[in-house]
């Protein structure tokens, strides 16, 4: 799946391909014009052994443009690689973060933030040098290895004695230390993956850290994932270390053997000492291409490792998947039947057997001890998760069967965390709505009670805002972001504990500008307080998972045990 990006930079790689071999192929042809000044140019063997500068004046011209149009040939190689591995690794790298953007919440949490970073930078280069080294790398071994082998024993059939004796203990080398480098390499990106973890958890909690003065221990945390890295990376290292001495002394082994067999094919008059040269220079270039295959073969099985991990992300299908239905006419209707959900299918339910209806341009609040499944109920709506049994209805169509686009069209929702971007105020609101305009965002943000305060930065609209929203308080980050789902204009809205932040006051406005401006839309407002959920049209009480009572406010003040619970305890922490 992953190499399927290669389909449409095949001219390139066979581009770069066919200028590696012409590069080759002038490194094969130089050994032989220097052994031609060697023997007749300089020791004259055919001339009465009396030196000829003219041959090695025109022989010494002609490998200089021999060796400026290799050098030519790689040049275009190298472009033509790198384009292809670029662009190759650019289309895996937008792949791989369009699936990302697709996986439900649950896939994300199972692969974790670190890992999804560390795939989409670090295997995404990984298989890119893998793709840059196969094109090149693997072209030239092979080129030096056939062409290079031919080219010595046409010199002297001994020559290929040597070659044959040095090739299978080069050979066992390379099998020996890939074979124990292999099991490493994904050790290693996962460890990558937790050291990553642990800068993204540390740089997202660095207040939570300073607060509780937990430098020290997430520094040795660090430190301890990094050491984990770093003792995966010596191991590798380590093996990797024994392949160049090792090869380095079967070329001088291997050169000494072709000196001596050269020498004495010279003192029978076989063969001139400009050919023993240019054996020489062809078994460098033979056993050099396979140190070079050697290299190779660990860029390619690191990336192989790489590819299997992108794979994972490539080939995992979302369980949430668009429905085949057509999309219902509007209203705004919300129907749970039977519903009951589980995290992961599996385990104990936080939800069960929940049973309850909203009306169009209804305003329902939804209040609970924590951990009641308040928050899980809502995510069911635009389908965030799927419920493990029953079903949700919004239009009389269950939910599963929108299109997940045309579904979420219809819901506008501000989660607990208020998300915002590393662009401005306005962008950051437009994200609800990119088609609105500069009065349509001013409106919504003063229907959330954020015009003042946005009026009060430096630029106004057009401040930017620092990375998570950490240059506005909290209160401020809940106003965008509710200013951002009502500039939507959808059917359906859903506040998540999302005035959690705001003083009483501010909530107050923000509630009668609700009624009063969006008085069509149906409203589900999750809360912990009283006084945010008590002029809600109705109520709805979350127990342990089930819904225990749903009436207004003063009726549930006289007939649900729990609610009078909340509001007596509510009550008293107002008196304290």
């Amino acid at each position: 799946m992953i190499f399927r990006h290669l389909k449409k930079y095949w001219h390139l790689a066979l581009l770069a391909a066919a200028f590696m071999v012409l590069e080759v192929l002038v490194d094969l042809i130089q050994p032989r014009m220097m052994a031609q000044i060697v023997d007749e140019g300089i020791l004259g063997l055919h001339n009465g052994g009396i030196s000829d500068m003219h041959i090695v004046t025109s022989t010494g011209i002609k490998m200089l443009l021999v060796v400026l149009g290799g050098g030519l040939c790689g040049i275009l190689s190298g472009v033509c690689t790198n384009l292809c591995s670029q662009n190759f690794g650019n289309d895996v790298r937008k792949s791989a973060f369009r699936k990302i953007m697709h996986f439900s919440f649950s896939q994300t949490d199972d692969f974790s933030v670190g890992s999804l970073i560390t795939r989409t930078t670090g295997d995404v280069t990984q298989v890119q040098n893998m793709v840059s080294q196969i094109i090149r790398g693997c072209v030239r071994c092979a080129m030096f290895f056939v062409a290079g082998s031919i080219a010595l024993v046409s010199l002297a059939a001994d020559f290929g004695t040597v070659i044959l004796i040095a090739l299978p203990v080069i050979l066992l080398e390379i099998s020996f230390v890939l074979w124990k480098t292999n099991p490493l390499f994904r050790l290693l990106q996962e460890r990558l993956d937790r050291m990553n973890t642990v800068i993204q958890e540390n740089v997202a909690g660095a207040r939570v850290v300073k607060a509780f003065i937990q430098e020290d221990r997430e520094s040795q945390r660090f430190a301890k994932s990094n050491d984990d890295l770093a003792d995966t990376q010596f191991r590798v290292l380590i093996l990797m270390s024994y392949m160049r001495p090792v090869m380095n002394i079967i070329l001088n082994l291997a050169t000494v053997a072709i000196i001596y067999t050269g020498s004495l094919r010279v003192q029978d008059g076989s063969i001139a000492p400009g050919t023993v040269m240019a054996a020489i220079t062809y078994l460098s270039q033979i056993l050099n291409g396979m140190m070079m295959l050697a290299m190779i073969f660990q860029t390619v099985t690191r990336g192989l490792t790489s590819s299997r991990r992108l794979k994972e992300i490539l080939e995992t299908e979302s369980p949430i998947q668009d429905g085949s239905g057509q999309a219902a006419s509007a209203g705004g209707s919300i129907v749970f039947r039977n519903v009951s959900f589980s995290y992961g299918g599996h385990g104990a339910d936080v939800l069960h057997d929940i049973n309850l209806t909203v009306n169009p341009g209804e305003t329902l609040a939804v209040i609970g001890e924590t951990g009641c499944g308040k928050s899980s109920l809502v995510h069911l709506i635009p389908r965030f998760y799927d419920a493990s049994s029953g079903t949700v209805e919004i239009d009389g169509t269950d939910v599963r069967d929108y299109p997940l686009t045309v579904l979420r069209d219809k819901i506008a929702i501000v989660l607990q965390k208020s998300e915002l971007f590393s662009t401005t105020i306005k962008e950051n609101i437009r994200i609800g709505n990119p088609d609105a305009t500069d009065d349509e965002i001013k409106q919504a943000a003063v229907t959330a009670q954020a015009d003042d305060f946005i009026n009060q930065q430096p630029q106004q609209y057009d401040t930017p805002v620092a990375e998570s929203g950490m240059s506005l308080s909290g209160g401020q980050r809940q106003r965008i972001a509710i200013s951002r789902a009502l500039v939507k204009h959808a059917e359906i809205l859903i506040l998540d504990d999302s005035t959690s932040a705001l003083d009483f006051r501010t909530e107050a406005a923000l509630q009668k500008a609700l009624r009063e401006d969006y008085r069509d839309t149906t409203k589900i407002i999750i809360a912990q307080r009283i006084s945010s959920v008590r002029s809600a049209d109705r109520i709805a009480v979350l127990d342990n998972g089930t819904v225990a009572a749903c009436d207004t406010h003063d009726n549930l003040m006289q007939s649900c045990k729990i609610y009078q619970d909340i509001y007596a305890s509510q009550l008293r922490k107002a008196d304290a």
